[in-house]
C-alpha cells in the first residue's frame, strides 16, 4: 500500500505541475532517456515505429515542446490556456526491479478564451527510480475521443 500511495501522490504532483504551468519543473520528473507518446485517435494502441502518432518525444524533443508552450510564439497558449487535471484509477500493475508500470484513467479539462473542452483517455506510465525518486521513463497518454475535431488540436500536453 505504501508504494500504491507514493505513485498516486507523484501523478497527483505530475498533474499539478501541468496545471499550474510550471513545465520546467515537470520536465525534471522525467529521465534522461524517457519518452513521451500521444497515439492517434483512431488507433489508440499503435506503435510509434510504424504507426502515425500526434506526438513521439525523447527527452530533447519533449525540452523543445516545453520552450515553445512557455515562449509567446505558442499561439494557441498564449496566454497560456486553464486546465484541471483530475487523475483516477491508478493501478501499479507490474514491479521489476527498480522499474514500475502504472495505469491510470483521466479527465483534463482547457479553459481557453471562455470555452471548456474536455479531453478523456488514459496513461501507460513506466517509473523508474533514480536516487531513491521515481522518475517517467515512459509516458503514453491515449485520448478516448473519436477526433480532435471540436477540439482543433492537441496544444496543452495531456
Amino acid at each position: 500500500m505504501l508504494l500504491q500511495h507514493e505513485v498516486e501522490q507523484f501523478l497527483y504532483q505530475e498533474a499539478a505541475l501541468l496545471d499550474q504551468w510550471r513545465l520546467d519543473e515537470w520536465l525534471d520528473l522525467f529521465t534522461e532517456d524517457a519518452r513521451y507518446v500521444v497515439p492517434s485517435t483512431d488507433l489508440p494502441e499503435g506503435d510509434p515505429k510504424q504507426d502515425l502518432v500526434f506526438i513521439d518525444d525523447d527527452r530533447l524533443r519533449l525540452q523543445g515542446r516545453v520552450n515553445r508552450l512557455k515562449s509567446r510564439h505558442a499561439h494557441r497558449e498564449y496566454p497560456w490556456s486553464r486546465t484541471r487535471r483530475f487523475i483516477t484509477n491508478v493501478m501499479v500493475t507490474e514491479v521489476s526491479g527498480d522499474c514500475l508500470t502504472v495505469a491510470a484513467s483521466a479527465l483534463v479539462y482547457r479553459i481557453r478564451q471562455q470555452e471548456e473542452a474536455p479531453y478523456i483517455g488514459s496513461y501507460e506510465f513506466r517509473l523508474r527510480r533514480v536516487d531513491g525518486e521515481l522518475k517517467i521513463h515512459y509516458r503514453r497518454a491515449v485520448l478516448d475521443l473519436e477526433a480532435l475535431r471540436s477540439h482543433g488540436a492537441l496544444s496543452i500536453i495531456f
